[in-house]
């Protein structure tokens, strides 16, 4: 293994001298950006987007509409744990065939299709209901689209890899980021001006039918290479021999890098982003406050989103200066500092400049300190585990953030009647004197308590995140001292 490493690290070596010897290289490296696959994986990158945040995200406006509790809707981010356990069936959409249309369109694109045909069902199922009266079946629909977009996810990474020379998997992979993107902002912002509109029901179908963007991308699209797929002696494997290849000698060989510190490196992980991932009731808060959809679209999903651009941007920019470690380690500060610019919101009211400083100021911590979690995730994998290693660490971050996300809605709630009730909490109403009394009002009628009391409720769950945040921190502290060494 030792020797496959030094091999790819001697052509990174020779890629990186070709790179640096004249402007031939740069227009190669610009007109790798108009090839066929490379516009086929943006709009992959889109259809991979899109069912990710209307799972969720979106759906939560819809949820708080139709008068759901917060504890309830803070539930509902189980629905996109698939995410997090996709690397478990990932080896059975590698070894199995789907009749006919593997013939046809060959593996990964039969595969995909599978998936797409998967996901639309699932949002006009959606599309379909009414939360309010069946939120078991939106429940059981949103789940079974999670299920569907993590699938698909697994075939578009394995495509992008298997369709394209190493010379252009890096404009494939930027290609993808930018398409996710704009999904961002279209699931993000279309459903919620639609919904203003139209209703939910309409909006909802209309993202539906957006999903036609990723079957005619996997019909224009090429197939993979068949030399490219998985290494033969895993392909070839059955039985015990296949499960040890796959799962378990990438862990082994992570232990044998990295011995002891292993387990730091796997909670700093794991801790890194949960300070951002508890952040799942967002779109209630905004619409509690008195902003109207249009409002929040306009301003999360749109200027939200070129912020975020932004942090990356920073991210990136950041690590190539100074390394990775030190980088990590303020990505690591900025993801809980940047939450306490809610508590600051909260006390503002529904005032539309207060909602473009907090938002930008979140995404920019966002974006950076995400750019550096995945750029140190890809410098823990080795050569002949990378994507089996990288499937498994992003799995990790995402996880525990899930989990504890789903208790979010009972914080802030728990929190709004102990303050109501003159307890603990009660201080924290001092925060928000200066918010309009119109502000939260509605919403806390209906939690049956006063707005100054669903204000603190909002407020301790920002600290909450903050504190938890806190934690992820010292673990990365830890990690960068005992490992600077070796990165």
């Amino acid at each position: 293994m030792s020797g496959v490493n030094e091999q790819r690290s001697a052509e990174r070596s020779e890629q990186g001298s070709e790179q640096r010897s004249g402007q031939s290289s740069w227009l190669d490296a610009l007109r790798v950006y108009g090839d066929r696959r490379t516009l086929v994986i943006l709009a992959l990158g889109f259809a991979s987007g899109l069912p990710n945040l209307l799972i969720f995200d979106t759906l939560s406006a819809w949820l708080r509409e139709s008068g759901l509790s917060l504890e309830v809707i803070g539930f509902f981010s189980l629905a996109t744990l698939a995410y997090s356990f996709k690397f478990v069936w990932a080896p059975l959409v590698d070894r199995t065939r789907i009749p006919i249309f593997d013939r046809l369109f060959g593996h990964r694109r039969a595969w995909m299709l599978a998936a797409q045909a998967a996901i639309i069902a699932g949002l006009w199922l959606v599309a379909g209901s009414d939360p309010a009266a069946h939120l078991g079946l939106v429940a059981l629909f949103a789940v079974f689209t999670g299920f569907a977009s993590a699938t698909q996810d697994i075939v578009i990474d394995a495509w992008r890899i298997e369709a394209a020379e190493d010379s252009h998997q890096g404009a494939m992979a930027a290609s993808y980021q930018w398409g996710y993107r704009i999904a961002v902002v279209v699931a993000g912002a279309a459903p919620l001006v639609l919904a203003e509109n139209y209703g939910w029901n309409l909006s909802y179908s209309a993202m539906a039918a957006l999903m036609g963007i990723g079957v005619l991308a996997v019909l224009f699209a090429p197939r993979e290479h068949p030399e490219k797929r998985a290494p033969a002696a895993i392909v070839q494997a059955s039985g015990h021999s296949f499960l040890y290849r796959a799962f378990v000698e990438p862990f082994t060989d992570f232990w044998s890098r990295f011995g002891k510190v292993a387990l730091l490196i796997l909670a700093l992980i794991c801790l890194y982003r949960v300070s951002d991932f508890v952040l799942n009731i967002m779109n209630p808060f905004y619409l509690d406050l008195g902003f109207t959809k249009t409002e929040i679209a306009e301003v999360r999903k749109v200027f939200g989103v070129f912020m975020s651009m932004l942090g990356v941007f920073l991210g990136g920019w950041s690590i190539a200066r100074y390394g990775l470690m030190i980088p990590l380690m303020i990505g690591a500060l900025a993801g809980p500092i940047s939450n306490l610019v809610f508590v600051w919101l909260a006390g503002q009211g529904a005032d539309l400049t207060a909602l473009f400083v907090a938002i930008g100021t979140d995404n920019v911590a966002s974006g950076f300190s995400g750019t550096c979690l995945i750029a140190y995730m890809s410098s823990l994998t080795s050569a002949g585990f990378t994507a089996t290693q990288y499937a498994l660490f992003s799995s990790l971050y995402s996880l525990p953030g899930k989990l504890i996300a789903s208790q979010s809605g009972r914080i802030v709630e728990e929190a709004a009647r102990n303050a109501n009730e003159g307890g603990a909490m009660l201080p924290l109403t001092d925060l928000v004197v200066r918010a309009p009394a119109i502000s939260l009002a509605e919403a806390a009628a209906r939690l049956e308590v006063s707005a100054r009391a669903l204000g603190a409720g909002y407020i301790a769950f920002f600290i909450y995140s903050f504190a938890i945040g806190l934690l992820a921190v010292a673990v990365t502290f830890l990690v960068a001292r005992k490992t600077s060494a070796r990165l």
